[in-house]
């Protein structure tokens, strides 16, 4: 059984299948709470059901992963042959799974380190590739955390909405309560700052919106190699034109993936979502 430094994420990285597959990166679900129901992201809910929820407005709630199954996940991957972990989540502004994280690494039979990643979404996804790229070129615990780290650093993330209203109802919208007043006479444009989510600009219709995001990413790609990700909520004809613009606009493009966002940030940011992730190599 060979030892190696094993990469554990959580469901909101959204990275593709093929992907995790590839790295060996196992994730932990975080839930959904609907109709009294609680439902492990990516295996008992669909995004397409959370839309409908969402546009019944029926209440939907998100819960993180219990320090029980984060223990479990800790000691299945030891078992496999893990000398140590890297357990890398989405910010702990926005959810308490970092913590739970944390207390579970306290029993684990193996060493963890658990990362803080200020991320979400494929923003966190690249950070988990990143640290599993370290891994398989022999590179210890801190190698996997610092290239982490470093993709961290080196990663923004941009967020269109066509409302404010849902972001206003799970509490994540922090500094950008600023915008909310004015919600129904503009379309916001949201940026994840320091772990937050936060006020970017704020344009008047949805199409001048989406071109405002288009232009804010390319500038932010510049020439350098990039990652980017285009991620949306029942507005996959959107992304996928935004993500056909963006490759033709980011010179420096190495890979883009487009996918719909699961069901715990959907529950969050309503349908009609674009976000993108752009990621320095």
């Amino acid at each position: 059984m060979s030892r190696h430094v094993a990469i554990v994420t959580d469901s909101t990285a959204y990275l593709p299948p093929r992907t995790m597959e590839r790295h060996g990166i196992t994730t932990v679900p975080l839930t959904v709470v609907l109709g009294g129901r609680a439902l492990e992201e990516g295996t008992e809910i669909s995004t397409r059901s959370l839309a409908q929820a969402l546009q019944k407005r029926r209440p939907v709630t998100t819960s993180r992963p219990s320090p029980e199954l984060f223990a479990e996940t800790y000691r299945k991957v030891a078992a496999s042959g893990a000398a140590g972990i890297v357990s890398l989540h989405l910010s702990a502004e926005l959810s308490g799974t970092y913590d739970a994280a944390v207390l579970a690494a306290k029993e684990a039979p193996v060493p963890v380190r658990v990362v803080d990643t200020g991320m979400i979404a494929m923003a966190l996804g690249f950070c988990a590739v990143a640290a599993a790229e370290a891994a398989e070129t022999g590179g210890s615990v801190d190698d996997a955390v610092t290239a982490a780290e470093k993709r961290a650093a080196d990663t923004s993330a941009y967020f269109y909405v066509d409302t404010l209203e849902y972001l206003r109802r799970g509490g994540r919208i922090g500094a950008a309560q600023a915008l909310f007043g004015s919600a129904l006479a503009v379309k916001p444009l949201l940026q994840l700052d320091d772990g937050r989510i936060g006020p970017l600009e704020k344009v008047r219709t949805a199409s001048r919106a989406i071109a405002r995001l288009e232009e804010i990413v390319a500038e932010r790609a510049g020439v350098a190699a990039v990652d980017i990700a285009v991620h949306h909520l029942a507005a996959g004809d959107r992304a996928s034109a935004l993500a056909e613009r963006l490759r033709a606009r980011v010179p420096g493009l190495a890979e883009l993936h487009v996918s719909e966002v699961g069901a715990v940030i959907g529950a969050h940011t309503g349908p009609g979502l674009l976000g993108v992730v752009v990621s320095s190599r």
